[in-house]
């Protein structure tokens, strides 16, 4: 039971006040803008978007700053925003194939159409720490690269030609909107794929790989991982037809896992897949690797009692903001609940006191 705090109200105004100080911080040192912390913070505001749920990089920077840098809490503020806003359509589903990509890499295929686009990416750095960002100095330029072509195949199409892969799946219907309906389990995958790519990226990341250590038995190569824009196309009743009324930026991984075969089926590689805004990479590959862990009913194969392979767990524990609201809320007033539970340790303690006596 939760009780009201006398004179809570002026102590929450002069938290709010204090909270602002601290959040501007040192006057003297020259405040953050928006477009800073979107162009240079990118992979924060990429989480921020990915996990809120809405593709706005400049909500997205204002929600970092607003909340100190918290991603978490930028993520509340954001899905919180998000339900303001009204619903004025849906998008055709986006072609992922037609990407104009920025970084495009596999694992399986060191030859393939549209080659090898390593892109901006951390993989081969030192991990040393770099002294000169801490000084004001020249911008930096990159050699000018060979431009990308303006669509590449996906890498499984290689293995599908053959036969080797098993066919993507096509939903008839159109997949339940998790931001407008709650989560019912059992769930089907695009559910589930929903739940996932909105879920706490370090949660996801750790369930990945507790599947690579041998919870849940799927050894996966990425076949594909690629980032860059898709066009965004919306019906319009009056004209008829689709028209493009933008882009994002996405990344995509698709993961190539062994599979034995059943009594339906032959052995062939099957899927994981992940799909997030922005680059995400360690978000979407970790999501597609957990994606793979929960279609074990589906393909046949044994459950294991594997954290990743437990769908309740996962997609009950996944969501941060959940998480998070939970878990702080244990910090508000119980005062009445602590008291009947301190009445209740004492009793209990007086009547150990009054046996021991007795027996003495």
């Amino acid at each position: 039971m939760y009780v009201a705090v006398k004179g809570g109200e002026r102590a929450i105004d002069n938290a709010h006040a204090w909270l602002a100080e601290e959040r501007r911080g040192d006057p003297s040192v020259t405040e953050l803008t928006l477009p800073q912390i979107r162009e240079q913070l990118k992979l924060a505001v990429n989480r921020v978007m990915a996990e809120g749920s809405l593709y706005d990089p400049d909500l997205a920077a204002l929600a970092i700053k607003q909340a100190r840098g918290d991603l978490i809490e930028a993520i509340f503020l954001i899905r919180a925003y998000r339900t303001t806003l009204p619903r004025l359509g849906a998008s055709q589903p986006v072609e992922t194939a037609a990407m104009a990509v920025d970084r495009r890499v596999s694992a399986t295929f060191k030859d393939l159409p549209g080659g090898q686009v390593l892109g901006p990416t951390f993989d081969y750095t030192h991990r040393l720490l770099d002294f000169k960002l801490a000084a004001e100095g020249e911008l930096p330029v990159a050699p000018l690269a060979p431009a990308s072509p303006e669509t590449v195949p996906h890498v499984t199409g290689l293995l599908d030609r053959d036969g080797l892969i098993e066919a993507a799946p096509r939903e008839e219907t159109p997949p339940p909107d998790l931001t407008r309906e709650p989560l019912e389990l059992p769930a089907n995958r695009p559910l589930r794929l929903q739940a996932i790519t909105r879920g706490d990226e370090g949660f996801i990341l750790s369930l990945a790989y507790s599947t690579q250590r041998g919870y849940g038995r799927t050894h996966a190569f990425v076949g594909e991982l690629r980032i860059g824009r898709v066009p965004v196309e919306m019906d319009i009743p009056e004209l008829g037809f689709a028209i493009e009324i933008g882009e994002v930026e996405l990344t995509e991984c698709e993961t190539v896992n062994q599979f034995k075969g059943s009594k339906t089926e032959p052995p062939q590689f099957t899927r994981g897949y992940g799909l997030t805004f922005g680059q995400t990479e360690r978000k979407a590959i970790a999501m597609s690797l957990v994606d793979r862990a929960l279609r074990w009913q589906e393909l046949g194969e044994d459950f294991t009692g594997a954290p990743a392979q437990d769908e309740e767990f996962v997609l009950s524990h996944c969501d941060n903001i959940q998480a998070t609201g939970f878990l702080e809320h244990i910090k508000l007033p119980h005062y009445v609940d602590f008291q009947s539970e301190l009445e209740l340790v004492r009793r209990l303690r007086a009547e150990a006191m009054q046996i021991q006596e007795a027996a003495e």
